[in-house]
């Protein structure tokens, strides 16, 4: 073997043995005093967004409605980030002069945009549970605003 091959492997081996001498390894810290309870997960099935702003109230509920029963028209300053825990419901959506309608089930995740003025209904045969987040609630108040019957979803 030539010399310069020697010094060249020498060279890589020093320079491996000093980076494993001198590299501490990466230790995580284990929290401590710490409990975590998920309370809930869903795949979102919509393409809503809801923008953070500073300076607003983050809210969270959990919500449960029997068989048939409903929301009330309604909207939410901030919007909303449902996710169905157990049960399945339609949500009624006024758009313009159209009634929108998407049903959710168990496992799954939506948004209500800012605004957007919808009412819920339990339209199966277990009460509904949805675990909810209410971003950007503007300081002391509400996350829900009750709105008129907008009149585009008849029968409601």
């Amino acid at each position: 073997m030539n010399r310069a091959l020697r010094w060249a492997l020498l060279s890589v081996g020093l320079a491996g043995v000093f980076a494993a001498l001198t590299v501490t390894p990466g230790v995580a810290t284990p929290p401590s005093a710490l409990t975590n309870v998920p309370l809930a997960r869903g795949a979102n099935t919509s393409d809503g967004t809801i923008p953070f702003k500073a300076g607003t109230d983050v809210a969270m509920a959990q919500i449960t409605v029997s068989p048939g029963g409903s929301s009330g028209w309604h909207s939410h300053p901030g919007g909303a980030i449902v996710v169905v825990q157990q049960g399945s419901l339609t949500v009624y959506e006024s758009v313009g002069d159209q009634c929108q309608t998407k049903t959710y089930t168990a496992g799954q995740a939506f948004v209500e945009r800012p605004g957007e003025v919808d009412q819920v209904i339990n339209t199966g045969t277990v009460p509904y549970v949805l675990f909810v987040t209410f971003p950007r609630v503007p300081h002391g108040a509400s996350a829900r605003t009750d709105e008129p019957d907008p009149g585009t979803c008849p029968g409601l």
